[in-house]
């Protein structure tokens, strides 16, 4: 199956109202549509441009403040997807939970349907400054393309969570990140890499550019966005099937053959994925069988 995806280096910048924001994600969406995308994927803090529209004396809005948008923020994605009829990894979105904030991706589907997975490790910015709280259960996706995970940024360089996606059958990785400097960038960039490696999966990256002046925590930003392959025959030899300009105000695009992944998994110059050495370590698809199995005679015990 070969299917098409965009990743957008979203520009942030100062704005005046949310429907300058409705204004901004809506042309990189129909950007997207114009290049024939099946998917579009948004970066990771992309919203805290919300709070750059400031109060009535001036100031900056509070991180505590942005969930006071999630209502419009789903109404206006979910309403783009329905509209172009493709998935928008609509980067994510801080919301409130009770007393806690987490940072969260949202799928949004053609057919109006949304996914979240909340991102499952905080970095000590996110916890010291924002106070922001990790998420509890990790998603796969099921789409018309096949089955897709959503690992946010930091969750990229835990080798283990892209293990489990892979066991659970996912064959893309959608990596929404914001980064405010080169130390961080490449250490997501760098880690992408090494699990399109390691578990013969695509990883779909972008983060944002731009800057926020009167935001703190997002004054700076450093981002490029890049749509990863392994590192073997046929796919490039850097691995990289498209890359944008770094730090500049831009879409990117290209097309995953899935039926390559599954080439390379058989008869690739390596066989990462097959050649885990599970007497060693955890073998996370039989542990993923084990779960389907024992839920199947749950169900049968039930009925």
């Amino acid at each position: 199956m070969k299917f098409r995806v965009s990743a957008v280096q979203y520009e942030l910048k100062t704005i005046q109202s949310f429907e300058e924001f409705a204004q901004q994600s809506e042309h990189y969406v129909k950007t997207a549509q114009e290049f024939g995308a099946d998917f579009v994927l948004f970066p990771e803090f992309f919203t805290t441009q919300l709070m750059s529209i400031g109060d009535h004396n001036g100031n900056a809005l509070t991180i505590n403040e942005l969930p006071d948008f999630t209502s419009r923020y789903l109404e206006l994605f979910s309403s783009l997807a329905i509209q172009t009829k493709m998935y928008i990894v609509g980067g994510t979105h801080v919301i409130r939970r009770g007393e806690k904030l987490y940072n969260v991706a949202h799928l949004f589907y053609p057919d109006g349907r949304i996914g979240e997975q909340a991102k499952l490790h905080i970095t000590p910015t996110e916890v010291h400054e924002w106070n922001m709280a990790p998420g509890e259960d990790f998603k796969i996706f099921e789409t018309e393309k096949g089955k897709i995970a959503i690992l946010t940024c930091y969750d990229i360089e835990f080798p283990e969570i892209v293990r489990m996606a892979k066991a659970k059958g996912a064959d893309v990785i959608f990596c929404p990140s914001c980064t405010d400097d080169r130390h961080g960038f490449y250490r997501v960039r760098y880690t992408s890499h090494a699990r399109a490696v390691e578990n013969q999966v695509y990883v779909v990256l972008t983060g944002t550019v731009g800057s926020l002046p009167t935001v703190d925590f997002m004054r700076a930003n450093y981002g490029q966005a890049a749509i990863i392959s392994p590192n073997d025959i046929p796919f490039p030899p850097r691995g990289i099937l498209a890359e944008g300009e770094i730090n500049n105000d831009m879409v990117i695009t290209a097309d995953l053959d899935l039926s390559l992944l599954y080439e390379v998994r058989e008869r690739g110059a390596v066989t990462t994925w097959r050649d885990r050495r599970t007497d060693l370590y955890t073998d996370w698809e039989k542990e993923e069988l084990m779960k389907e199995s024992q839920k199947e005679e749950s169900n049968l015990i039930v009925e």
